[in-house]
Parts: structure tokens; sequence; C-alpha cells
């Protein structure tokens, strides 16, 4: 259901991008330098998911902005806590004297705590913020046939990692006996209910539910990761184990090589090896280690990825 791709260049700021199956609209997860990021694809954004807002993790927002003016709806900004201020500050250095008040709307989620999310709306010309409320939740965005999780991770600031969770799908089996028909609808609901004992009518003929689960199948939903920078230390590997366990794609920060790993203590970032193993212990099916340190030349890159995956088997 989920199609990654990395907008951003290994010399680059990190950027990606998930485009969601029969869906109209794309997802961005943080604002690094991305030159491949089209403008069409900015303009169908639906949301934006920040982990923090370094600059090389928040820089590319202005252009984001600039092709979603006039776009006439609204579009989710997600983050840590002072995201709210930052967008706000960022939108409002700007003259908006032109704007149209329908242009767009941002609707900004301020993770503060993992089940606490501050939420605000900001509209041109005058990008007030408007409605500003706290709600209890340890779901950041939801949609139809998904929904995002998160947990905070430390960077010597808030580094907000995300889970993308497909929701679980069920199935009918149809024969030549049952065509397709209101009571397929019917099953599903008893089958996702355990209501076994729900009289379903096929063909001018009752049946019990139970009779005819064995025409439905259950399909677990597909789980994308994102986790940018974080120190690597036992209360982050905590988390990260907690809400990647067998995820089936996970893209992780490894900002160095473990020849430098005191940089990355020094710094508050992963190291390749270490992130590899945290993948392995969290049997993550498919992981992409991204965000690497752009003082490597290709050649050190091509060193750290394989240390990443060595560190996988």
């Amino acid at each position: 259901m989920f199609k990654v791709a990395i907008k951003s260049k290994e010399d680059e700021d990190i950027s990606i991008l998930i485009k969601v199956a029969n869906h109209s609209f794309n997802y961005v997860c943080d604002c690094g330098e991305a030159k491949s990021l089209t403008v069409k694809e900015c303009q169908n954004i639906n949301a934006i998911f920040i982990s923090h807002t370094h600059i090389d993790h928040f820089v590319n927002f202005d252009t984001i902005l600039r092709h979603q003016i006039g776009i006439k709806r609204k579009v989710v900004i997600c983050g840590p806590r002072g995201i709210i201020d930052q967008v706000q500050n960022r939108i409002k250095s700007y003259c908006w004297n032109l704007i149209e008040k329908d242009a767009i709307s941002y609707e900004i989620r301020e993770i503060l705590t993992k089940n606490k999310i501050k939420t605000t709306i900001l509209n041109p010309p005058l990008w007030e913020k408007e409605e500003i409320k706290e709600i209890n939740n340890t779901v950041i965005f939801k949609e139809k046939d998904f929904l995002v999780n998160f947990d905070i991770l430390d960077h010597k600031t808030a580094s907000i990692c995300y889970l993308f969770k497909e929701n679980d799908k069920t199935k009918i089996e149809l024969n030549n006996n049952f065509k397709g028909g209101k009571w397929a609808s019917e099953l599903k609901k008893a089958f996702e209910t355990n209501n076994e004992n729900l009289i379903i009518t096929v063909n001018n003929k009752d049946y019990l539910a139970k009779e005819l689960f064995h025409m439905v199948t259950s399909q677990k939903g597909k789980k994308v990761g994102v986790i940018m920078d974080h120190s690597a230390n036992t209360e982050n590997h905590k988390k990260i184990k907690e809400l990647f366990i067998n995820a089936d794609e996970v893209y992780i920060e490894c900002f160095y090589k473990d020849e430098d790993k005191e940089f990355a203590i020094k710094n508050y970032h992963s190291y390749a090896s270490m992130s590899g193993k945290i993948m392995k212990e969290t049997n993550v099916k498919n992981a992409i280690p991204v965000h690497f340190s752009r003082k490597y030349d290709e050649y050190e890159i091509l060193q750290l990825i394989k240390q990443f995956e060595n560190a996988k088997k």
C-alpha cells in the first residue's frame, strides 16, 4: 500500500516521500533539501511529519510552502514541542498582503508527550493561532485506510519517529454459488466483530455468519517507519523496539560510520552498526539506512552501508 521514495540525494539533507495506493495525496517526512521533490508532489502533500527542527530537517519547508499556496485546502503539519511557534514564525516572516484568505490552511499538531498533542490552525493573511486545544491521543494522524503512531526519541532535543500502519483487510473469496452483493459486506463486518450468529441472506437462503467464515481471508496491514536522528542509547532503543517491532519497512538514520562512533556519542546520533543491530533486534523485514554525514564521500558511504548491513545479519 505504501510506496516510499527518498527524495534527497546522499549529499543533500533528508526528505522522504510516502505515497499511498488509491489515495489522492502524499506525505512527507522531514523537510531537508531535496531538489527532486517536484512542485506537483509539494502541492499534493496532505501532511508533513517533522522529526525535529535542526536546519537539515526543516530548511526546505519554505519551498514546500511556496508551492502549496493556492491549493485551497488544509495541510497538516506534525512535529515536536515548539513546532507551532516555529512554523508560524517561518510563515509570518514573509509579507502576505496579496494572498487570498482561502489560499491554504495549516493545522499544526505539536507532540507534547507520548499521549498529549497540542493543535492549532493557521490561516492567511494574518496567520494567527486559532482553535488552540490539547487532545489525548497516541495517534498523530489518521486517514480512512491507515494511521500514524509516534514516539519521542532523545537527540538532545525531542526527535519524533513515525510509524505508518495500514488497516488490516478482509476479503471474500467468491465462487459460482456466491455472487457479490450486500451480504458480502455484512459477512466482512460479522467476521471483523466476531458476530458468529448473525443471519446473512444469500440468494434467498439464510446462513449463520460462522457458516460462511471459511470464505473470509484476513490480510495484515503493512507497517512503514521513519526513524531520524537519535542517540544510540538504551532508552531510545527500547522505544524503537516497542513501536517498530515486526515492521515491514523502516528508514533509519545512519549518520556516522563505526569509526566515528565517538562523534555519534558526542552529537547524540546513531552510527552504522548500531542502527543495523537495533533493526535486527526489532525484527524489521526491510531496514534501509538513510541520512549520512555530508563529510563522507561516495566510497565512505558504501562502507557505512556495509557496516549497517553486516550488523543486520
